[in-house]
């Protein structure tokens, strides 16, 4: 017997099926498509339990006669391309012909279709790949395809999968995509038998972020007025987030091919690079862009599941994006300098010219050590204590408390200064947070930032070790609005938060209420940080989150150093961070100081120590 042999369609279907049909998403991804692809002006989704359970895609488009509902079932089957060279014109979602017959191999699938012209509908009945029936039914025109039980026949996916929250949160950010890529068509959403959105045709896209995002969205982004490079065929317009406005993760950063939505690191980074001097480092820019291209300078057969794309040209796409990026920035900003070294595009029209000086100049050092001026005496500002929260909006802004005691910090600080083994001698400022010590060995670079993050991460470490720790109460409690997937990992994650010194309750659907925070966050920083908070909760999955993981955070995104920390108070900083436990690194890996010893410096200066004496 031939050890070679032909796989029979069934199971040639369900390895199909694990290369389209990752999750439920990926069920209504193909469904959707296919109802876009019809023609349809309203598209209605409904799944249960996360999708695993039940998913139905109903749609109002063209319908199939029942002829072609029979060849729909069959692998390769498709009205959108007939040889290879129609997949360099391809326009449609779906042309592979794969995901009908791979769906109905691993679920209980029923179709039933009617083409406006037919009289009655045909629906058919797929069991786990089996045929059970084919007959006529009443319809309205279009398709409604329902997938239930999805992978009961091939029990090794289903335990791959993941609650029926964080199913259900992929399903609705993807229907959400699909929804902003065609505004012109009516779509509807509901979980469990309850209405998650219902949206109208819309002529006006920033309309259709609102109903299904919200007003908080929709007024973060700014209309990208449609540009046109001619010559390489391509146009890219949409909304734009406002400079200075970022969010903790790239998923506000929506790139649409040819409507398609697709996760291109050739937008994103060129989107990156435009915003490079407009977001804070770390944050990420919401956007919403729609590129036009010629379907012959894109492929988009790259990814089984049609999620990646690749263009013939990258660099020229990439510029072009870019400069159309940056051009909308700078008519925003009002500025007339060059965001970055790709200023002289052509899309951008414009030489480039230097960066403005800043009013508040670097403090220059005088003869004597550590002693500080600045050159606009005017815009001086007081110094900010190191254990308090400086606000980010303006040097001026003023401190809120710090989040000890100042009595215990003192007595810390009192502390330290007794220890005699600290003999650094400050000298002076060099760059930004960079300060020069003299030590008995050389010469040491002290980086203020990183080691105030070090010494608050080890503090905050310690004071999460209770089981409660104190917070502050809100004089009026703070709504804020999640996206599913964020507030799916929030909700997993809030009796734990609540203990932390947190006090969030939930506000109806992805809307939660913070009515306290603890008493060393600043609550004007408060939902920003709740915002990263939920990410990371997100990223972690269903992995508990841990008080270092809140610490880290809080260290590196919620604490902030001072612009102009005096003399004493770098001091005793340099001293806290040598009594921690890790005193080399920030939380984040960086250096917190650099020595040079005096022996390579001396030598590198051509003599030996008593030369200089």
């Amino acid at each position: 017997m031939s050890r070679i042999r032909i796989l029979p369609d069934r199971v040639a279907n369900q390895i199909a099926a694990g290369e389209v049909v990752e999750r439920p998403a990926a069920v209504v991804k193909e469904l959707v498509e296919n109802s876009l692809d019809a023609g349809a002006t309203r598209v209605e989704v409904e799944f249960r339990h996360g999708g695993k359970s039940y998913i139905r895609v109903e749609d109002n488009g063209s319908g199939l006669t029942p002829d072609e509902a029979l060849l729909a079932l069959e692998r390769h089957a498709t009205s959108k391309i007939r040889e290879a060279a129609d997949l360099s014109a391809v326009r449609t979602f779906g042309f592979r012909g794969e995901a009908l017959p791979s769906i109905a191999s691993v679920s209980r699938f029923t179709l039933a279709s009617r083409p406006a012209t037919a009289a009655e509908g045909t629906e058919i009945l797929v069991n786990g790949g089996k045929m059970i029936h084919q007959r006529a039914c009443g319809c309205p025109p279009g398709t409604r395809i329902e997938v239930a039980h999805l992978f009961n026949s091939v029990p090794a996916r289903r335990k791959f999968l993941k609650t029926d929250e964080t199913e259900a949160a992929h399903i609705t950010r993807l229907v959400r995509l699909y929804a902003i890529a065609h505004p012109e068509v009516a779509f509807s959403l509901l979980e469990d038998g309850r209405l998650l959105f219902r949206s109208p045709a819309c002529p006006d896209l920033r309309e259709r972020v609102a109903e299904i995002w919200g007003r908080r969205s929709a007024a973060e982004l700014v209309d990208f007025p449609e540009v046109t490079d001619l010559s390489a065929g391509l146009k890219i317009g949409g909304l734009l987030g406002q400079p200075g406005l970022g969010r903790p993760t790239r998923d506000g950063l929506i790139t649409l091919v040819n409507r398609r939505p697709v996760d291109s690191r050739t937008l994103s980074y060129a989107v990156l690079e435009a915003y490079h001097t407009h977001v804070p480092k770390g944050r990420y820019p919401p956007a919403i862009l729609f590129l036009e291209i010629d379907p012959s300078a894109v492929d988009v057969n790259v990814h089984p599941a049609k999620r990646e794309v690749r263009f013939r040209e990258e660099g020229r796409v990439r510029n072009f994006v870019l400069g159309a990026v940056l051009a909308q920035l700078r008519k925003l900003t009002g500025s007339k300098e060059a965001a970055t070294s790709n200023a002289q595009h052509p899309m951008l029209n414009a030489q480039v010219v230097p960066a403005p000086t800043s009013p508040i100049q670097t403090p220059t050092i005088k003869t004597a050590p550590a002693q500080f001026e600045t050159r606009n005496p005017k815009l001086e500002t007081s110094p900010t204590k190191i254990g308090s929260v400086a606000s980010n909006t303006s040097p001026s802004s003023a401190a809120i408390r710090p989040p000890f005691p100042s009595q215990q910090r003192e007595t810390q600080n009192s502390k330290l200064e007794t220890n005699l083994r600290f003999t650094w001698r400050l000298v002076g400022r060099w760059r930004g947070q960079i300060y020069l010590f003299e030590t008995p060995n050389g010469l040491v670079l002290f980086n203020a930032r990183a080691a105030h993050e070090r010494v608050w991460f080890e503090e905050l470490q310690a004071r999460f070790a209770n089981a409660r720790a104190p917070s502050q109460r809100l004089l009026f409690p703070l709504p804020i609005e999640f996206d599913s997937l964020a507030s799916t990992a929030l909700a997993t994650h809030r009796a734990w938060l609540n203990q932390q010194g947190f006090v969030l309750e939930e506000f109806g659907r992805n809307f939660y209420r913070l009515e306290a925070v603890p008493d060393w966050l600043d609550p004007a920083r408060a939902e920003n940080f709740l915002r990263d908070l939920a990410e990371l909760a997100r990223e972690r999955g269903s992995a508990p989150l841990r008080p270092d993981d809140i610490a880290r955070l809080a260290a590196t995104r919620a604490l902030r150093l001072g612009d102009q920390p005096a003399e004493q108070e770098i001091r005793a900083l340099a001293q806290r961070l040598l009594a921690t436990a890790q005193p080399l690194t920030c939380p984040r890996g960086h250096p917190t100081f650099l020595e040079l010893a005096s022996s390579d410096l001396f030598r590198r200066l051509g003599g030996e120590a008593d030369a200089f004496a």
